[in-house]
């Protein structure tokens, strides 16, 4: 059985599931997946610029509206839990957890303890962060030292 951490910041979509799924052809997967609810105030600036820059103009007026820190734990226990059943659902084994501080601690303490065969990282584009390689694949491909695949979310939940 091939194992992956698959780090999310959000629902899977059914062709995110799909897509993780298939990647590896007929062969079971194990996913262990991470979700961080969305960060505090200083991480809205990047994702207000990132939506106007993909041309969302509305979204990063209402990025404001958006519950941050402890306040979207419950939403990001939900967004954990449908992608759990999604995951199961398309075959694959799955568990899961949110991760509450320091992401790439978590995924390197994650990866030793069950061997991961490789890390997915399953986002948003971060235009800010991936140019200046602050993103979590550019991170994590100098901290886990399993292979880090790093894919984009193929549609809005």
């Amino acid at each position: 059985m091939f194992t992956s951490v698959l780090m999310i910041e959000k629902a899977l979509t059914s062709a995110d599931v799909e897509f993780v799924t298939t990647l590896h052809g007929d062969e079971v997967v194990a996913f262990h997946v991470l979700l961080q609810p969305r960060g505090d105030q200083a991480d809205r600036l990047l994702r207000a610029i990132d939506d106007v820059a993909l041309g969302e103009l509305d979204e990063a007026a209402h990025e404001r509206e958006t519950p941050e820190g402890a306040d979207a734990a419950g939403q990001g226990q939900q967004a954990l839990d449908v992608s759990l059943v999604a995951l199961r659902s398309a075959g694959s084994v799955a568990e899961g957890r949110l991760i509450e501080n320091h992401p790439l601690d978590a995924l390197k303490e994650l990866v030793d303890e069950i061997d991961a065969d490789e890390v997915i990282v399953l986002t948003d584009p971060h235009y800010v962060e991936e140019f200046f390689h602050r993103d979590w694949a550019s991170r994590a491909r100098h901290k886990v030292g399993v292979p880090v695949l790093k894919l984009f979310s193929h549609s809005k939940v």
